[in-house]
């Protein structure tokens, strides 16, 4: 048997398919070598939000999409240049692959896009697991987090699977910190000087106790009076908590809000009307302003028209 063709065939295609293979293994072993480091290089944490695993989570999940793409790119590299050494046409090849690729591409384009807002959410840490966001119009806690679809559960229990590629603006309830924005209207015939007095005092009385202080920030006080409504006054208080705190300390701010403006005599208004059938109207009683004769509910301490305090 003449083995002359068989070695000068080695000599000549078989040293390029083994430069190819070397040249291969070679951007797979740089592949592996500096994609890690440069990933890591590039996911920045912020000691403040996130700890340390939840980092290298993070890290770790971008290295294994990224690492994968890159294997197939080199390993389908690697296949059409031995082809091309071995004189295989790979232009039918291509073209198979080109009609596959357009049909499977109208199906895959939203799986894609998907993946690639995924490496972004990921990579911007825009969000983590057990924080409270707003996306595509959903409200809820993140279950969840891969890269083809965050997971949500809302306030009924209902868990929500919205796809990485509709997300168009996420809105973070739990970064860093919460802040607690309320709004509480008084009547006008309050003194708004002992309102606030009475606001920033209660305020200042939560913060301080045992039970609610490691959960706030800043005490929550008075911004402003923000509007001179049909009814009442709106008095808007602000207060910074930490990250989910916000809506038990509302919840308990507006409780002893309540209860103190009772024994302080500050009247929260409401919308109400009086109606009469052609009778004569019923004898009003109550707490006859000395200031303006302005007839005020059994029990009040301050006109409501004009301030005036009503105790004797």
């Amino acid at each position: 048997m003449d083995w002359q063709p068989v070695i000068e065939w080695l000599k000549q295609d078989g040293t390029r398919i083994l430069v190819i293979l070397v040249v291969g293994i070679i951007f797979w072993f740089l592949l592996n070598k500096f994609l890690p480091p440069m990933i890591r290089k590039m996911v920045k944490r912020n000691a403040d939000e996130e700890t340390e695993q939840e980092e290298k989570q993070r890290e770790n999940t971008l290295i294994a999409v990224l690492d994968s793409i890159g294997r197939v790119v080199i390993i389908l590299i690697v296949v059409f240049s031995i082809l091309s050494v071995l004189n295989i046409p790979i232009g039918p090849v291509l073209a198979s692959f080109g009609i596959a690729g357009v049909a499977v591409g109208f199906g895959a384009q939203y799986l894609i896009r998907d993946l690639i807002a995924g490496i972004f959410i990921i990579l911007e840490n825009q969000y983590r697991v057990n924080d409270v966001v707003e996306i595509s119009g959903v409200s809820g806690l993140v279950q969840q987090i891969n890269l083809r679809k965050t997971v949500l559960r809302d306030l009924d229990g209902v868990v929500h699977h919205i796809p990485n590629g509709e997300i168009k603006i996420a809105s973070n309830f739990t970064r860093n910190f919460s802040r607690v924005n309320l709004n509480i209207s008084v009547s006008y015939g309050t003194s708004l000087d002992h309102a606030i007095s009475v606001i920033n005092r209660v305020g200042e009385e939560l913060a301080k106790d045992p039970a609610w202080q490691d959960m706030i920030i800043t005490p929550p006080k008075v911004l402003r009076v923000s509007e001179l409504g049909a009814s009442g006054i709106d008095i808007k208080i602000l207060g910074d908590v930490l990250p989910s705190q916000q809506w038990a300390v509302k919840g308990e701010l507006r409780l002893r809000l309540k209860n103190t403006f009772d024994k302080e005599g500050i009247e929260i208004p409401w919308p109400h009307t009086k109606v009469y059938f052609g009778n004569e109207p019923p004898k009003e009683t109550g707490v006859t302003c000395p200031s303006c004769s302005y007839l005020n509910l059994t029990g009040s301490k301050f006109c409501a028209n004009c301030g005036t305090s009503l105790i004797k």
